[in-house]
């Protein structure tokens, strides 16, 4: 069944469930923040991944957005207004162009491809909208903390994407092979035949937590090495306490990218293994 002809019911549906699967999971670990305080843990960032991949662009973007309200409103107990201007728009437009590229040309290096992009795209604009509203707006970051908004930002990005990555890459394909399996008149063609064996595959999954994992434990090994007093002076870190947080997690993220990238290359068996 292509997603062109699936009945509109199907789709509510679908974005329904995506939106309640997602909202579920994030929930389970919203109390676990970034170095900087803010800025939750969300291995469940995979669930819009695999129904926008199975379902369309329309229902991964709005099961997304709608999911990451639910969480983060219950979390705090009202509409919350800060996930309201930016994590809706980002989990929206970054899920909804990953459905959109998975649908062009389903494939699993496309699913590299794609994980990367959208992360990197939706992880950008929800960073950058919430540090700029907490910094401006409802000015609840302290004077130190808007001065670096745009550093805060950056680090943001970077910790979303290499926390999430290897969540996307690792458990997206296992998750999609199975519903495929499970539910094979919900899905193309395309998705029911594709396979995950071969060294391209492999390699493309390798590269594509390797490299990431390389480039953070640089980024870690510099700031360990720079003055902590010339790094808050230029603003790279608001305070020596997250500071710390920083150096701990460029470097714990790094490595663990790292490893699983060597793992994948050289075992070819964690979760794309012989499928």
């Amino acid at each position: 069944m292509s997603a062109k002809r699936r009945p509109l019911t199907l789709e509510i549906a679908m974005s329904a469930t995506c939106a309640v699967l997602y909202a579920m999971g994030s929930y389970l670990t919203a109390y676990l923040s970034s170095p900087w305080g803010s800025g939750q843990f969300r291995p469940a960032v995979v669930i819009p991944g695999v129904f926008a991949a199975l379902f369309g662009p329309t229902v991964g973007g709005l099961g997304a957005a709608v999911g990451t309200l639910v969480a983060d409103s219950v979390k705090y107990g009202q509409i919350y207004v800060r996930s309201l201007v930016s994590a809706v728009p980002g989990n929206f437009v970054g899920f909804y162009l990953f459905g959109w590229m998975m649908n062009r040309k389903f494939s699993w290096g496309n699913f590299v491809k794609a994980s990367q992009i959208t992360l990197l795209l939706s992880n950008a604009i929800v960073a950058f909208l919430y540090v700029y509203f907490r910094a401006f707006v409802d000015a609840s970051y302290p004077v130190a903390f808007r001065e670096g908004w745009i550093y805060i930002s950056l680090g943001l990005v970077a910790w979303w994407y290499v926390t999430m990555l290897p969540f996307m890459l690792l458990l997206g394909p296992t998750l999609i092979r199975s519903i495929a399996s499970a539910f094979p008149g919900l899905v193309t063609e395309e998705i029911k035949s594709s396979t995950l064996k071969g060294e391209i595959v492999k390699k493309s999954f390798s590269l594509a937590l390797t490299i990431p994992g390389l480039l953070m434990l640089l980024i870690g090994v510099l700031v360990t090495l720079v003055e902590p007093d010339r790094m808050i002076e230029l603003k790279l870190a608001p305070t020596q306490l997250i500071l710390a947080g920083m150096q701990v997690m460029f470097l714990i993220s790094g490595a663990v990218l790292l490893v699983l990238g060597l793992i994948v290359q050289v075992t070819g068996k964690v979760a794309i293994g012989n499928q």
